[in-house]
C-alpha cells in the first residue's frame, strides 16, 4: 500500500499514513481536526544500473559515461585472498 503525506492547515502537523489507491484522501487533522491537503513527497526508491544516472536524464554525459564502462573480458578477477577453494581466479 502506498505512503501518501499530509499537512494540516492549521496546526501545520506533517503526518503520513497508508492508504490504499482507491481510497478518499483524508479530509482532517487526526490531531486537531482541521482540514489537511495532500502534499507531494520525494520518492523514496533511487534508479541504478546502465543506463541510469544520479538525475535521471543525463544528455551530455551519456558520451562520456559510456567511454569510461569498463570492458567485460570474460576473464575472472584476481584473487584478493588467495585461499578459495574451487574459484576460478585462484588457480
Amino acid at each position: 500500500m502506498p505512503v501518501y503525506e499530509y499537512e494540516c492547515k492549521s496546526c501545520e502537523n506533517i503526518f503520513e499514513i497508508q492508504q490504499k489507491i482507491s481510497d478518499d484522501p483524508l479530509a482532517s487533522c487526526p490531531d486537531c481536526g482541521s482540514e489537511v491537503k495532500k502534499i507531494v513527497s520525494r520518492s523514496s526508491f533511487h534508479l541504478k544500473g546502465q543506463g541510469w544516472y544520479n538525475d535521471g536524464y543525463s544528455g551530455s554525459s551519456n558520451a562520456a559515461a559510456k567511454k569510461s564502462e569498463k570492458k567485460d573480458t570474460g576473464a575472472a578477477p584476481a584473487c584478493q585472498t588467495g585461499g578459495c577453494k574451487g574459484c576460478p581466479a585462484s588457480a
